[in-house]
């Protein structure tokens, strides 16, 4: 597993999931926010995958136990709370992750880094708003705030695994990602799932191609035009 193919991946697929709200997103400008999120994902894949091999064949050519994604970014949309908390859980990550890229110069991914760090302060930002507004909304936006957070929290102990050539501290990543995320669910009248245990199961084994169900369907749907087209160009 390389760098480039870890980070383009978890990219990439959250760029898809996302993209499946197209169409179903509760307002309009909910359906905007996350169709630009998606395209600003898929741009840092496209950057990032590049650096590793061609971005369509890696994208659209390889196998499931081929891809280094973490598990969270493959769990399925849900509700819109779940989406929000997936993001929360993510983007605070993605967020910090980026932000020590950008500061080690001698790295090759301090470039795409430093442009990066700028979109995912957006996306995690956004995440935040809509936490803070379900969770200290209605008693059922509540409810399904919590639920999704709870839902999820298995996989994050995965985020901080470290990943071979990256300059990147794991120990403050993750216990700034842990004050980041304690401090916005603390707002929104939530509580963390696990407290002050951040991955204490650590279900995710996506950076060694082991992969949840919903991925096989969600890769297929992606992949489908591309395989079923070969060499087709617009």
């Amino acid at each position: 597993m390389t760098a480039a193919l870890a980070l383009g991946d978890d990219a990439l697929v959250l760029s898809h999931r996302l993209g499946e709200w197209a169409g179903h997103a509760p307002v309009l400008e909910e359906e905007v926010a996350l169709a630009n999120i998606a395209l600003d994902l898929l741009g840092q894949a496209r950057v990032l995958l590049s650096l590793e091999g061609d971005e369509d064949e890696l994208a659209y050519l390889r196998e499931e136990r081929a891809f280094r994604n973490v598990q969270l970014v493959e769990q399925p949309n849900g509700d819109f709370a779940h989406t929000i908390a997936r993001q929360l859980y993510f983007s605070s990550y993605q967020e910090l992750l980026y932000g020590q890229l950008a500061s080690e110069g001698r790295s090759a991914f301090a470039p795409v880094a430093a442009k990066a760090v700028k979109e995912v302060a957006y996306h995690r930002d956004h995440a935040e708003h809509w936490t803070l507004r379900l969770g200290d909304g209605t008693p059922e936006s509540n409810e399904r705030m919590q639920r999704a957070l709870d839902s999820l929290w298995r996989y994050t102990g995965e985020l901080f695994e470290p990943v071979e050539a990256l300059p990147v501290d794991w120990t403050a990543l993750r216990d700034g990602w842990l004050t980041t995320v304690t401090d916005v669910v603390a707002r929104a009248t939530l509580t963390l799932p696990g407290g002050p245990q951040v991955g204490a199961w650590t279900a995710g084994a996506g950076r060694q191609g082991i992969h949840t169900e919903p991925f096989g369907r969600m890769l297929a749907e992606m992949q489908h035009l591309h395989r079923s087209h070969p060499g087709a160009t617009w």
